[in-house]
Parts: structure tokens; sequence; C-alpha cells
């Protein structure tokens, strides 16, 4: 069965849990997914694209204007793949919902009028990717870490905050993959902020870059610190130490475990490393897939880890942070945004061994 025929299936089994007649599809992570990797955004700051999908028991339909009918037609080829295009013209208003799903109970991945907003439901129902999903997860991982790698390479001191983010975009496009999330900080700004975005403040010796790199629709999410001159014992203690709770997070994500399970492993290994606090000030990451977090995990999430689903854990201690995607498998996981030569911190728990990224000193 091809791709797009399985999800076609999934689509309806997922209709016959929900007891609807059809699913509408407005937003840019849902279109990637149920095409399997096209892409309907233009503003790549939205959430929804300028197409929308429709499938019901009958047919399934893509709803766009006749500016980009062309694309998905000529270029993204998905008439190929049994989609229906229904175009109107982009100067006129008209509800294509309403005459393609009349009289029929309709779910949607956000609040639409007439709708059942299943929005968390669809998230969780595509973060399990499909075999050909992570092939394309892997490839885009393994050319973001590449990108990060460039970037954090090119990195001197008296570069802008808005010169690195420069160096991460460029490394990053040029590869194909969009780094919708760029995020920079250097110096006191690691300390103060967990969201930095990026300034014309100049770097003097320490700098954090964030990333979440999209392909085909995928997310997958990396952090890297570098560190020139000494680095000061209390940083490098922090380092290990997130770089440890990391690994243990990872270590437990495995199959049939509920996500409040490992967030527990999380605040636990918080309190072992001497910052039982630190879990409280940033979110810890979470399923990942068409979303850079398909939803966030949180001490009271009852979802169950499964194979084939992507994780980007993020734990983070005032001035450091350790983040990587990595994929869950049957028997073991797989870090897919590692990078080759970075410095690493060996650690070992209940007999796996975890690799974990730590600052690259430049000295």
């Amino acid at each position: 069965m091809s791709e797009h025929k399985e999800k076609q299936q999934k689509i309806l089994s997922f209709l016959d849990q929900h007891n609807l007649d059809a699913l509408l599809m407005l937003r840019a992570s849902s279109f990637a997914w149920a095409t399997c990797g096209s892409s309907s955004y233009i503003n790549t700051a939205s959430s929804e694209g300028l197409a929308s999908l429709l499938v019901t028991r009958n047919d399934h339909y893509l709803i766009t204007t006749n500016i980009e009918a062309p694309r998905y037609e000529k270029e993204e080829k998905l008439s190929n793949q049994g989609w229906k295009l229904y175009v109107t013209p982009w100067h006129k208003t008209i509800n294509a919902v309403a005459d393609l799903a009349k009289g029929m109970r309709l779910g949607a991945d956000e609040n639409f009028p007439g709708s059942v907003d299943l929005s968390g439901e669809l998230a969780r129902f595509r973060s399990v990717l499909s075999s050909e999903e992570q092939g394309r997860f892997r490839e885009l991982s393994r050319l973001s870490a590449q990108a990060m790698n460039e970037a954090m390479h090119g990195i001197q001191p008296g570069m802008t905050e808005y010169q690195i983010a420069g160096l991460l975009a460029g490394a990053s496009e040029k590869r194909g993959v969009q780094a919708i999330v760029n995020l920079i900080a250097t110096d006191e700004r690691i300390y103060n902020y967990r969201h930095p975005l990026p300034t014309s403040k100049k770097m003097e010796k320490y700098a954090m870059v964030v990333m979440c790199g999209r392909k085909w629709g995928l997310v997958c999410s990396l952090t890297r610190l570098v560190h020139f001159g000494a680095m000061p014992a209390d940083l490098r203690r922090k380092m290990e130490a997130v770089a440890r709770i990391d690994a243990a997070i990872i270590h437990a994500t495995r199959p049939g475990k509920r996500i409040d399970t490992v967030f527990g492993k999380a605040v636990d290994a918080y309190t072992e490393a001497g910052f039982p606090d630190e879990w409280k000030l940033h979110h810890q990451g979470g399923p990942a897939g068409f979303e850079a977090r398909e939803f966030l995990a949180t001490p009271e999430s009852r979802d169950m880890v499964s194979a084939g689903q992507t994780y980007a854990w993020n734990p983070s201690i005032t001035g450091v942070k350790s983040e990587d995607t990595i994929l869950v498998g049957e028997e073991g996981n797989e870090v897919l945004t590692e990078m080759v030569g970075w410095p690493e911190l060996r650690v070992v728990i209940e007999g796996h061994e975890y690799m974990r990224p730590i600052v690259l000193e430049n000295r």
C-alpha cells in the first residue's frame, strides 16, 4: 500500500473513532502530514497555509485559489495522489467547505465554525511516524545537524546575535531546511532568557544557538553552545549536570511508558544533579513530528510513548541547555540530530551508554 493510501485509511478510521463524516485540515502541519510532505504555507510565520484539505467518506479535496493551484498540480503533483482540486478565484469569497461538506458531521484540526475541534487528537494521531516519514525525518535531522555544525564553527567574538542567526539561516536554507525557530543568546542573555530572540548585542565569550528545522513538513530541534577562552568551573558543572539529566530523560522514553512517568524521571534527575527547581523555569519538550512539539509534556500527561514517535527533550539549567531530537525504536532510541565531532559527555544508565553534547570550547 502506498503511503498516501495508508494515510487515507488512517483518516477514515479516525472519522469512525469520532463518529464524523468529514475531516477538515487547515494547518500547514496537517497538510504536510496528509499529503506526505507537501507545503501549503507561503508565510512561514503562519500556522495556516493557503490551501486546506477536506476528507469525506467518499472523496478527498484540496481547496485553494487560482494563485496556488498550478504549483500543487505541476510541482507537488497532488492530483496523482487522488486529491480533487477545488479552485476558487482569489478575489471572491466562496465557502468551499459549506459546499462540499453540507449536512456532514465535520471535525477540524482547529476551532472552525460548525465543526468539532480535534486539534489535540490529530496532533497525537500524526505523532506516530510511518516508515517513510521516519526516513525523511532522518534526512531532515542530518541536514539540520550539518547546518548547526557549520554555523557554530563560524561564530567569532564580536559578532552580533543577528549575524549568528544569519549564519544558521544561511547554512540551513542552502541545505533545503528552514530554520523556523532561530534563537540566539550570548553571554549574560543566556542566563536571563529561555527563549532569546536575536538582538544587536555583540558576543564576548559565550553563545547559545537554538534551532527548529523544517523540511517536508517535519520539524526537528537541537541546541548547541560555544565558549571562547577558559570555561568557568560553575558553567562546566552545570553543563555536565544538564547532559546527565538529558540522558536520564532519553533513557526513560521507551514504548509503553506514560509521559508523566518520563517527566517524573526528569524531575528526579534534576534533584539528583543538585538543581531541584530548575525544571519549573522552562518546559522540558515533548513529542515532535509535524510541529516543533506536537504537544508539551507535563507532570499530568497521560499519553503513552510509542515506537515510531520522535521526541525533542530540552532540559535546561540557568546558563546551559541540552537538546536533540530522538526517534523511539522498538529496541532502542536513536539520536537523529547527532553532530559528528562535537564534544560529548558519556553517561551510563543501567548499562546503557548515552553520549550527550556539551559546550564547544574554543581556546
